[in-house]
């Protein structure tokens, strides 16, 4: 392996100082200027030039994406997509989210399902380039796997940013008992009807924008892949990280959201039979689970779930809000 030049490793070593002294600005511009001349720090202090690490030729797997969540994170918020088409609406939303930066050091990734050539998607946008055939939730992970955030956003291309998303979102996982917040959040009573969420603590956050800190992110896990679809991924996810005894809660912030482009150029009754077994594995996991509820149903009310989503799903269960989470339409 050949060995990095002296003004290299006083690159490198400049980056340490500055990532020990939380200067995580200077530390991506010292990345930067370090990966312009042709080399890389890996595991945060062993250098290597740029040819003798392995990158993926072409599409990958899923399951072959390497993962940096086990690495300390290097940039304040990392936002991640999944791209099953319509990449305009992620290219409105990470230049919305560009416009209100500020002095933050951001990381956009996007896990791309679609034949798109990655360059295509610009500078400062880490494509994970996965197999034709990827479902939902392998895909979410793969990009996830990618993040380098202390805050990490899971976001949809339907949601538009308008101002300063990330400074309410990092002021509200300043609390260390929030696991997971966003601007869409939903409540139950029974754990069969989901109505939107007035504010405050709620029982689910919905998939348009999630934000999680990177440590909650790790205790939680990614996402179920049996999701190959994506509504009712957001709620069990959600449920997953209040098990962990933190909470979920509503936060504004300025985003305008748009058509959500995967519900509607679904078949209906395709939308429909993978919502339903979406639906029947979350109830798989959580049908008992009340107490991780804001405000359940008091115990002798309580239906039995088998039966009462059996019902409420073959009629079409009713869940209000849009998008993302169980429901009828958008």
């Amino acid at each position: 392996m050949p060995e990095a030049p002296a003004d290299v490793v006083r690159l490198a070593e400049e980056r340490a100082a500055a990532r020990s002294s939380k200067d995580f600005a200077a530390a991506d511009s010292l990345r930067d200027r370090i990966a312009a001349e042709g080399w890389t720090v890996v595991d945060g202090y062993r250098l290597e030039a740029v040819d003798t690490v392995p990158r993926p030729v072409g599409r990958i797997k899923a399951e072959a994406v390497s993962s940096l969540l086990d690495q300390d994170a290097d940039v304040d918020v990392s936002v991640q997509w999944v791209c099953e088409g319509w990449p305009e609406d992620i290219e409105r939303a990470i230049a919305g989210f560009r416009r209100h930066e500020g002095d933050r050091s951001v990381q956009y990734v996007v896990a791309d399902v679609t034949d798109r050539e990655p360059a295509e998607w610009g500078d400062r946008v880490d494509v994970v380039w996965l197999e034709e055939g990827t479902g939902w939730g392998a895909a979410r992970n793969a990009g996830l796997k990618r993040t380098r955030g202390r805050v990490v956003l899971v976001t949809d291309g339907s949601v538009e940013p308008t101002g300063d998303v990330f400074g309410p979102l990092e002021s509200a996982l300043a609390d260390p008992a929030v696991g997971v917040c966003g601007p869409f959040g939903i409540v139950t009573r029974d754990l069969r009807q989901f109505d939107e969420s007035p504010g405050g603590d709620c029982d689910a956050v919905e998939g348009y924008l999630m934000a999680l800190r990177r440590e909650t992110l790790i205790a939680a896990g990614l996402f179920d892949e049996k999701f190959r679809w994506y509504r009712t991924a957001d709620i069990e996810y959600s449920f997953r990280v209040k098990d962990l005894d933190r909470r979920a809660t509503v936060v504004d912030v300025p985003v305008r959201k748009h058509e959500h482009r995967m519900w509607f150029s679904t078949k209906p009754e395709d939308r429909a039979r993978w919502s339903k077994k979406n639906f029947y594995r979350f109830l798989d996991r959580f049908r008992d689970r009340w107490d991780l509820l804001v405000d359940p149903l008091p115990e002798d009310e309580r239906p039995h779930l088998l039966a009462a989503a059996t019902s409420g799903l073959a009629g079409g269960l009713t869940v209000a809000g849009s998008g993302i989470s169980f429901r009828p339409s958008t």
